[in-house]
């Protein structure tokens, strides 16, 4: 971390915000696609921890920084004593919260330090705006496949291919029970992210559609699969 912070100094408004989307990654990735393993380091016995994401889309649960101030704002500290007193989904969901502030302050203070002016700030602002929150991931509160895509579903739906995959919103609609339009702006479970013309594979449980890449499924080996079931989906099964 010390590291980190020694030799990374973006200074231009695209760099600040691929600062910005890689910590998100990486701490989506905690909360979601690496979620056994970040509850398993996250022990309430253990001292005040963190969880840090890094420019490199890797994240990492560790002591704050021993600097006063840090070189650059901490994450919130202790996440790990909260973690077997609330219900697990809760505990990941108010992470995920912190981490959204967190990674939103690291954003503005590289801007600040720099001298963004106030259209630089807006700017910044509607790009980072644009994406989904770490919360709304891990919560599902943003926009998912079900509502738009059920109706394309069938008995071989999790053998999705990059033909059936969540378009962008301006290229396509498609309409609710009373024949209103709804959008189609379909983030991806794992990273939050929208529009990639690429492979998307839905999970047959939470039904929400993943990017293949980031679920790690190939359409060749989806066509092998009969049930999709995501990382989550599949963590909760394992603990019933």
């Amino acid at each position: 971390m010390e590291e980190e912070a020694d030799t990374y100094n973006p200074r231009t408004v695209e760099e600040v915000f691929r600062d910005f989307k890689s910590r998100r990654t990486a701490l989506i990735k905690a909360l979601t696609i690496d979620v056994e393993e970040f509850f398993k380091q996250c022990d309430p016995e253990k001292e005040n921890l963190c969880l840090y994401g890094f420019p490199t889309e890797e994240w990492e649960v560790n002591l704050p920084v021993e600097e006063v101030p840090p070189e650059i704002p901490e994450p919130t500290l202790g996440i790990n004593f909260a973690r077997d007193g609330l219900d697990k989904q809760e505990w990941l969901s108010l992470v995920a919260a912190h981490s959204d502030a967190w990674i939103l302050s690291v954003a503005f203070y590289f801007g600040a330090r720099v001298g963004f002016d106030r259209a630089d700030r807006k700017r910044l602002f509607t790009m980072i705006n644009d994406l989904p929150t770490i919360f709304e991931v891990v919560t599902g509160m943003g926009k998912t496949p079900a509502s738009n895509h059920s109706s394309n579903k069938s008995k071989s739906n999790s053998k999705k291919s990059s033909e059936s995959k969540p378009k962008n919103s301006k290229a396509t609609q498609s309409k609710d029970k009373d024949g209103e339009e709804q959008g189609g702006d379909v983030p991806c479970g794992a990273c939050g992210e929208s529009y990639d013309d690429g492979f998307w594979i839905c999970c047959d449980i939470c039904e929400k559609w993943f990017h293949g890449k980031c679920v790690k499924i190939t359409p060749a080996r989806a066509e092998h699969i009969k049930q999709y079931k995501c990382p989550s989906c599949s963590n909760k099964r394992a603990r019933q």
